[in-house]
């Protein structure tokens, strides 16, 4: 704070009145000082009183995740509460809810409580804002999706290799007429996926230009929009590949309606509780949540403790799991 009002020109009391909202400063004076915030990149220190009454640490981390609401997401959070919690670490998480802006407040609002390290699953094209941070020796892991701009330890799905496992398995079931059901293009692992499941097709030697891909499909309901279009085309496909769990909810209530689920395949990136007890089970491309959990908690822990190896990726493979809907054979 002190260093914000030196360049502002003010008193640390007129930087508090102005970080708090208080009356009694001029417009004038207050643009200096979000001016001089803005070019220091200041972050307001809410526990600074603590830390100098309990030590450096706040034992204390941020998880930044997609949506703490999906089961994917809250697999890795319980898992790193439960890594982390056994070393008296609390785990604070916020969704991202893929948006780049709002990355970038939750990030700001951790760096705000001092937290000891970081968790975060990118959205942004590119995180080198966070290099004053990186340079500071913050800890830091990235998880789902491999950081851009910044080095640091990430840990991935294999989701190309996963997403051709797909391809690879409805392709010997005997099926040509394939379909792709994507997330958001903006999100690596979208892309990766799809990349992974195009290319498996093209190996075998069908077209994929003429493929049906369907993308940037976020929610539930335009995934089923995005099903039953296609599914009620001229020339449907005889097998679905819906890349993340959500869009497939959308595709098997889609292929529910058109009373078609049993002679439609679908596999799915994304495994879920009581995939086993639908009819037929769904196969899926399961990752490995608590997996990626608890390697990123370790990962983070080293570093917290002084690991100082070159930053690299830790890729936790996927597995196919059959259960009955990626295993039905298109008409004879």
């Amino acid at each position: 704070m002190r260093h914000v009002a030196a360049l502002a020109g003010v008193g640390i009391k007129t930087v508090s009145r102005v970080i708090n909202d208080e009356a009694g400063v001029s417009e004038v004076t207050r643009q200096k000082v979000l001016d001089a915030i803005a070019q220091l990149n200041y972050q307001l220190d809410v526990t600074a009183g603590s830390l100098r009454r309990a030590g450096r640490r706040t034992l204390s981390v941020g998880l930044l995740l997609p949506s703490v609401s999906n089961p994917f997401s809250g697999e890795i959070h319980r898992a790193m509460e439960d890594a982390l919690g056994a070393r008296g670490i609390a785990v604070f998480a916020a969704s991202l809810d893929d948006d780049p802006k709002r990355e970038q407040a939750i990030i700001a609002a951790f760096l705000g409580r001092r937290v000891d390290g970081l968790v975060l699953t990118p959205i942004a094209k590119n995180q080198a804002y966070m290099i004053p941070e990186h340079s500071r020796n913050l800890p830091m892991v990235f998880i789902d999706r491999e950081p851009v701009g910044v080095e640091a330890d990430a840990v991935v799905t294999d989701n190309a290799v996963g997403a051709a496992g797909a391809a690879a398995h409805l392709l010997a079931h005997g099926h040509t007429k394939l379909a792709y059901l994507g997330d958001r293009t903006d999100i690596q692992t979208a892309r990766e996926r799809r990349r992974g499941f195009l290319e498996e097709v093209g190996r075998a030697g069908l077209p994929t230009s003429t493929l049906p891909v369907v993308e940037n499909l976020h929610d539930e309901e335009a995934a089923r929009r995005a099903a039953l279009e296609l599914l009620t085309s001229e020339d449907p496909p005889t097998a679905i590949f819906s890349s993340q769990n959500l869009v497939t909810f959308g595709t098997m209530r889609a292929l529910k309606e058109l009373g078609v689920h049993k002679r439609v395949a679908l596999v799915g990136f994304d495994d879920f509780t009581l995939a086993d007890m639908m009819d037929p089970g769904v196969t899926v491309v399961a990752q490995h949540p608590e997996r990626i959990g608890v390697m990123s908690a370790e990962r983070l822990l080293a570093r917290m403790d002084g690991d100082d190896q070159p930053a690299r990726t830790y890729i936790v493979p996927s597995e196919l799991i059959q259960r009955g809907s990626g295993e039905i054979r298109p008409p004879a």
